[in-house]
């Protein structure tokens, strides 16, 4: 990454004045993961007010850390990779929040677990956030958050046309403890969600304005993803199980993705791995139990790495939209006439960069 480092923006500017030429106007989004909080605070930069609305307790979406007494796992994304100029002029504004990680020569393995000769290293830097996937959202989310434009433990259930304001909308939330609140006065919704939740929403809500067809040829996979921690390797004369490499992408059935999770850096010293399913088999076993998913995925774990221990933590979770196997092509849906846009990583693909590029194009045409 070259070393551009532009001065950051102001955390104040979540009130700043907005531009002569541009009138004021206010946005709710709905999903607080890269796509949302980079939409979010480009519309906040531009001048516009903005209210952010995540189901969970935290933002993030699929850059989720998972804290354990062991230590903390990445358990959605495992990396990001830095290709476009604008993601790398973002990311210059939060320095000290992202370091490589040394996983460049990825290793590809066989079934039965063997590095295979065709495995080569790449030359293009994996980076992670620190201390956890999570942070680098967590932090350009805080100005949101201090202005009380981050509403998280909310879910939005319906959107509706403002009966008080022509052309306006409102939102219906809903909150874990079971309380509805409405939400009015917005000039415009954008939806950064996955596109199936999307679509989903507006069916919901009675709206179509082509968003929802255009998202009908959108596919993505789901994956299990498994966690594993064995403190019993932090001795004299023993520092790591298995095998030495840091990650791996695998040919096994059951296994796509292997990473060494205490390799990483900032993480902390106790031995843990985060083994990620294959789309097939997440999708064959997408309603199993939890605890017959974890069974399986160990014992696909022993046969690929040769660790036969038994985890002091074991912890398997489902990201039903985690990899986008047909993008939508361009990079946000945004309909002018009815002020309503959709962004995520689906538009353009399933990496980090993708969620970052969708919300600040979504912001841009819609601001």
């Amino acid at each position: 990454m070259r070393n551009r480092l532009p001065t950051p923006a102001s955390k104040a500017s979540t009130r700043s004045k907005p531009p002569a030429a541009h009138a004021q106007r206010r946005f709710a989004i709905v999903g607080a993961g890269m796509a949302g909080v980079v939409c979010a605070r480009t519309l906040v930069q531009a001048g516009h007010e903005v209210m952010v609305f995540e189901k969970r307790p935290r933002c993030g979406g699929r850059m989720a850390t998972l804290e354990t007494p062991f230590g903390s796992f990445d358990a959605g994304a495992q990396y990001f990779t830095v290709r476009d100029a604008r993601f790398e002029l973002a990311l210059a504004t939060t320095p000290g929040l992202y370091r490589p990680w040394a996983a460049n020569a990825v290793r590809v393995l066989d079934a039965a677990g063997r590095v295979a000769a065709a495995s080569l290293p790449t030359s293009e830097p994996h980076w992670v956030a620190c201390p956890g996937m999570e942070s680098l959202v967590a932090a350009w989310a805080e100005p949101l958050a201090s202005a009380g434009q981050l509403h998280t433990g909310r879910r939005v259930t319906q959107i509706e046309h403002d009966p008080l304001q022509a052309r306006g909308w409102q939102l219906r939330t809903t909150s874990p403890d079971g309380g509805s609140q409405v939400f009015a006065d917005f000039d415009a919704v954008l939806l950064a969600q996955p596109a199936e939740h999307a679509a989903a929403l507006l069916r919901a809500s009675s709206l179509d304005a082509g968003l929802a067809a255009a998202v009908a040829d959108v596919r993505t996979a789901p994956c299990w993803t498994l966690m594993l921690a064995y403190p019993q390797a932090v001795r004299p004369g023993l520092t790591t199980l298995g095998p030495q490499w840091s990650a791996a992408r695998s040919t096994h059935h059951r296994v796509a993705w292997l990473a060494r999770e205490s390799s990483k850096p900032r993480r902390g010293g106790v031995e843990r791995w985060t083994v990620q399913a294959s789309p097939e088999w997440s999708r064959e076993h997408l309603h199993d139990e939890p605890e017959r998913i974890q069974a399986k995925l160990l014992k696909a774990f022993a046969e690929v790495t040769g660790i036969r221990a038994e985890p002091a933590y074991a912890h398997a979770v489902c990201w039903e939209q985690a990899q986008t196997l047909a993008p939508l092509g361009v990079g946000h849906v945004w309909n002018a006439a009815e002020a309503l846009g959709l962004c995520g990583d689906w538009c353009l693909g399933h990496r980090v960069e993708d969620a970052f590029i969708s919300g600040l194009e979504l912001a841009l045409a819609a601001a």
